[in-house]
């Protein structure tokens, strides 16, 4: 059969679009972690005492809202120990011979990160105590009348996991971490400064009033920032000469709904709804969600913990209720 060209050599990538940026976005150690500035530093120095000790750091939980930087410390964690991570999520372990394969396969020290912990099965959850507790693995061999429990000792490992629901996490569960840390929304000085580090590594020009634009619309979020500067980049490489200004970032923030609180186009639906159909409030939340057209958890796990942050919205016994910056800020009278 004749060699056909592969695409590579018909369309030969150019050095900037194979990725290898935006691969490192990611800090690789503790010093490049901007932000969370106490838990960092209570982490240093957990670090360094496993380190001293020679034995494996406790197991860890981190929890708090999505794109704060669980993940990425877990991976800060294992480089710093000079370890391997490995890996999984909670609702992909749904048999107990999932975990147990994972867990006899960890080297001495090893981290094993578990995404979205609250969804692990409970037989699954289960079978992590003894582990936990004793490095040993407590399984059953076979049915019935024959089946017998074999207990199989297991490397010294860390568990490190992350939720976004603290309080889906059994106690028995909870209370075998030796650590356990929450990680909080982000200032707008310490987004800004993230996005001027993503900014370098991308190799996008950007001033410091185009970085602090981003970062205070960012939601507080490390994740949001990065996604806005990216779209940011593309508004100033076509419409602009690719260097970000505070004018050049306000306006395709604009074009892209974002307002000056971060508030995007959902975020304003919610307020108008519950002020234009329900006179503020209060209204249950399921109601809510319906008339945005949009799924309960979502209202409750996205939208509402940053709408209750910057004070434009109240949980109540009663249900939801939009407060006076609210009609401030949506250029309405309190009716």
């Amino acid at each position: 059969m004749p060699d056909f060209p592969t695409a590579e050599e018909i369309f030969p990538p150019r050095p900037d679009d194979r990725g290898a940026a935006d691969d490192g976005v990611r800090p690789r150690r503790l010093d490049d972690f901007i932000g969370q500035d106490e838990l960092r530093a209570n982490l240093r120095v957990y670090l360094e005492a496993a380190r001293e000790r020679g034995k494996a750091l406790d197991h860890t939980l981190f929890y708090g809202n999505p794109g704060l930087g669980k993940t990425t410390l877990a991976q800060i964690m294992a480089a710093e120990l000079g370890v391997n991570l490995v890996c999984t999520s909670g609702p992909v372990l749904e048999r107990t011979g999932d975990l147990a394969a994972i867990l006899t396969n960890l080297s001495r020290h090893d981290l094993l990160f578990v995404d979205e912990i609250h969804r692990m099965p409970v037989a699954v959850e289960e079978v992590l105590y003894p582990a936990m507790e004793d490095f040993k693995l407590d399984l059953v061999i076979g049915q019935g009348p024959a089946a017998r429990t074999v207990k199989i000792d297991i490397e010294p490992f860390t568990l490190v996991g992350a939720t976004t629901r603290m309080g889906l996490i059994s106690s028995p569960l909870r209370d075998r971490f030796g650590i356990v840390a929450r990680l909080e929304y982000y200032a707008p000085e310490d987004l800004a400064r993230i996005v001027e580090r993503t900014a370098r590594i991308l190799g996008v020009g950007i001033s410091a009033a185009g970085a602090m634009e981003i970062g205070r619309r960012s939601r507080g979020t490390p994740r949001i920032a990065n996604r806005l500067l990216r779209r940011v980049r593309d508004f100033a490489l076509v419409h602009g000469n690719g260097e970000i200004s505070e004018e050049q970032a306000a306006a395709a923030l604009r074009r892209m709904d974002v307002d000056e609180s971060g508030l995007d186009l959902m975020d304003r639906k919610i307020l108008g709804v519950l002020i234009d159909h329900y006179d503020g409030g209060p209204v249950g939340v399921r109601t809510l969600a319906a008339a945005c057209g949009e799924e309960v958890r979502t209202l409750e796990d996205i939208y509402e913990p940053y709408l209750i942050q910057c004070g434009f919205l109240k949980r109540t016994p009663r249900g939801r209720v939009a407060t006076a910056k609210a009609y401030k800020h949506l250029g309405l009278g309190l009716r």
